[in-house]
């Protein structure tokens, strides 16, 4: 029996689907207003490795990934310029433009490291409709109220009611001490209420009608609408990254209460978080790498270009509720182990077999129990990585005839292998090793180029640097001259 951590109840659970043979999944997908990062791949990893077990395990499943792309502000959409909208201003395009350039950039990345597409991924600026059906009804509930124009949560309001901060394990009274003060009088009846519909100002781009005012949804209406839209007012598993505890699922859970009644979620799984040095890796530090520049190499952090596989396989090593800090060691030795484990995969169609073998389908059976095992407990694949490379090392008895093994037992061995490692991991061997030389060596030509810019710049060789510039403009490179040197990256 599958069991899962709830972040609810703080404890793993049997998992238990609402309708028999049916689960309902909704992730909160990526903000597109840049390149997607490590931080941004963890989860799509974790909750990919979910979708494909659940699959196996022969549920239906409707896996909803949103796609974050209309006026949202910093954190609580109550301050600050909405990120999609202020790309759009500088690069002078429309915000549309922005939101789809990153969306199929984002997609290309997931696909490169494995994850299967989600079953439907709606954008929040198709679904304002949705959303302000929803704050309507939290307005009717009596748990909202309008102020020049802007329509809030009443917090206070409902937690004489409600438990608000069940999720993230606060009281009010923390939160509360936790808030920000307001400047001047603001349009808040209290710090700890949250904007469900934002008027927009003058040059706030991204704005539609409502009831209220042209304006725009706050951050955490679009996954409770979209969510209930797809699944339906109650399913089975909501999940995202820790960071997004509090407020966001936090503010979600209050949404569906004070609209419906009831809370719609029954298991809330999160990841932890993708860290450098101990400190959360995000585009709001500014310590982030983009899967792009793993992929390349062209990172200033980076000693080497590392293949999708190996960020998929770094990710795996780690329990997905374990903090994942990133280092250049780390990532070597996860490229050591996946090469390993790749070469235990090839070994076995060149082993022979023997009809009074030491080794029957008795070893397969015990090795898949165990990866079963591993798996049904929360989703353990550090644990089946380790079984599966235990399995390497009879693998390699059996290559170098320390011992034998039967033609049933050699079929069984293969099937579990190619199951646990393809299949449920989503591991698959692309050559891995010569596109990471390639990928190094594709990297290291760029450089050179930019080197020999560099020292052309530097002797006034003004005809030599723009011309390597505009070449590699033209190829699809965009280089930017740093206080340290030079960075670039291909946007084609």
């Amino acid at each position: 029996m599958l069991t899962i951590y709830n972040t609810l109840t703080r404890r793993k659970e049997e998992f238990h689907p609402l309708v028999e043979g049916h689960v309902g999944m909704y992730v909160c997908g990526p903000t597109v207003y840049g390149d997607a990062h490590l931080g941004h791949a963890r989860p799509a990893v974790t909750f990919d490795i979910l979708f494909r077990y659940l699959l196996h395990k022969g549920y239906k499943v409707r896996y909803v990934r949103n796609i974050t792309d209309v006026g949202h502000l910093e954190h609580d959409a109550d301050e600050g310029e909405d990120k999609i909208a202020k790309k759009a201003r500088l690069e002078q395009v429309e915000p549309m433009e922005v939101a789809q350039y990153y969306t199929n950039r984002f997609h290309t990345a997931m696909e490169r490291l494995g994850c299967l597409p989600p079953s439907i991924e709606p954008h929040a600026s198709g679904h304002i409709i949705e959303q302000i059906k929803l704050v309507q009804e939290i307005i009717d509930a009596g748990f909202a109220y309008e102020s020049n124009g802007s329509i809030y949560f009443d917090v206070e309001k409902y937690n004489k009611s409600h438990h608000y901060g069940k999720l993230s394990g606060r009281n009010l009274e923390d939160v509360i001490n936790a808030s920000r003060a307001l400047d001047g009088v603001g349009e808040k009846h209290n710090q700890v209420d949250f904007a469900l519909w934002k008027k927009a100002q003058p040059e706030h781009i991204m704005r539609w009608p409502s009831p209220w005012s042209d304006g725009f949804p706050g951050w955490h209406c679009e996954c409770t609408a979209m969510g209930r839209k797809y699944l339906g007012q109650h399913f089975d598993i909501h999940g995202g990254g820790m960071d997004l505890v509090f407020p966001h699922h936090e503010c979600e859970i209050a949404q569906a209460v004070a609209s419906q009644g009831d809370e719609a979620v029954h298991y809330w799984m999160h990841n932890n978080m993708v860290t450098i040095g101990g400190q959360k890796m995000g585009k709001s530090l500014g310590n982030f790498i983009t899967l792009d520049e793993f992929f390349t190499g062209s990172h200033p952090m980076l000693e080497a270009a590392y293949s999708p596989m190996t960020i998929r396989f770094f990710i795996l090593q780690a329990h997905y509720r374990s903090t994942l800090d990133f280092s250049n060691e780390a990532l070597a030795a996860s490229k050591k182990g996946l090469d390993r484990l790749f070469e235990a995969l090839k070994r076995l169609d060149s082993i022979n077999i023997a009809t009074d073998a030491a080794i029957g389908t008795a070893y397969a059976d015990e090795l898949e129990a165990k990866c079963y095992a591993a798996m049904d407990d929360d989703l353990s694949t550090p644990q089946v990585i380790s079984h599966l490379f235990d399995a390497c090392r009879t693998i390699g008895q059996l290559a170098d005839h320390k011992t034998t093994i039967n033609q049933e037992g050699l079929e069984r061995l293969r099937t579990v292998m190619h199951t646990f490692t393809s299949e449920l991991l989503g591991l698959h061997d692309d050559a891995e090793s010569g596109n990471a030389e390639r990928e190094t060596a594709y990297a290291g030509a760029v450089d050179m180029l930019l080197d020999l810019r560099a020292k052309a710049k530097a002797a006034k060789d003004w005809e030599t640097s723009d011309s390597i510039r505009n070449n590699l403009s033209e190829l699809g490179f965009e280089i930017k001259d740093t206080k340290d040197g030079y960075s670039w990256r291909l946007t084609k």
